[in-house]
């Protein structure tokens, strides 16, 4: 199994456990606020984990994505494609931000899962949550889909960016420890193998 295909599905992993628990365990401590309920967006915090360790496109996709299951899970009772669209925007900025003081061109590597540093996780998470909320939020409003006012909605921002942030520091790391995983097991066995040639040629010699 190549690199790729054990990220995509320690991805795929990830996003399918955050929304199960977002759907099912995290509304029974939801946040009542101007009567609605807020928790953590652990699928966005998953976007914004794999926004900090790999590349834009691949982060814009992977947040599209997560839109797309955020949409049709149920009890989702929204038009569809605000969640689509609120995270894919989440993991192009994100993903951006994260990668623009980088010297190198291109692509980070893809067998080196980098662990960001506190303050970069903690940005990211603010702004991510505070970009995918509001995108969903002016969304339903712009098509008709949201009975709230943008009074009723700026203190669903406000604390919606509080608990993802506190979320973060738990979600973040996992995530990361989850992708760096295919990583490191595919750079054993390259160490592996370089080993066994050297010491056939070694051998050889001899």
């Amino acid at each position: 199994m190549t690199h790729r295909t054990m990220r995509l599905l320690s991805v795929t992993i990830a996003l399918v456990v955050a929304l199960l628990l977002q759907v099912t365990v995290l509304p029974h401590f939801a946040w009542r606020i101007g009567g609605l309920g807020v928790v953590p967006d652990l699928v966005l915090l998953v976007v914004v984990a794999v926004a900090l360790v790999t590349d834009t496109r691949y982060a814009t996709l992977t947040g599209f994505f997560a839109g797309v299951l955020t949409d049709l899970a149920p009890p989702a009772d929204h038009v569809a494609g605000r969640g689509a669209l609120a995270l894919m925007i989440v993991g192009y900025v994100i993903g951006r931000l994260a990668h623009d003081h980088v010297a190198e061109v291109g692509r980070p590597d893809e067998d080196v899962v980098r662990r960001p540093p506190l303050p970069l996780v903690v940005a990211a998470a603010a702004g991510g949550s505070f970009i995918g909320t509001t995108v969903f939020a002016l969304s339903g409003l712009v098509l008709g889909d949201s009975a709230a006012s943008v009074a009723d909605l700026l203190p669903v921002v406000l604390a919606a960016l509080v608990m993802d942030v506190v979320a973060a520091l738990v979600v973040v790391p996992v995530v990361l420890a989850l992708l760096s995983r295919p990583a490191g097991r595919q750079r054993s066995e390259r160490t592996l193998a370089g080993t066994t040639r050297t010491s056939r040629r070694t051998l050889a010699r001899s």
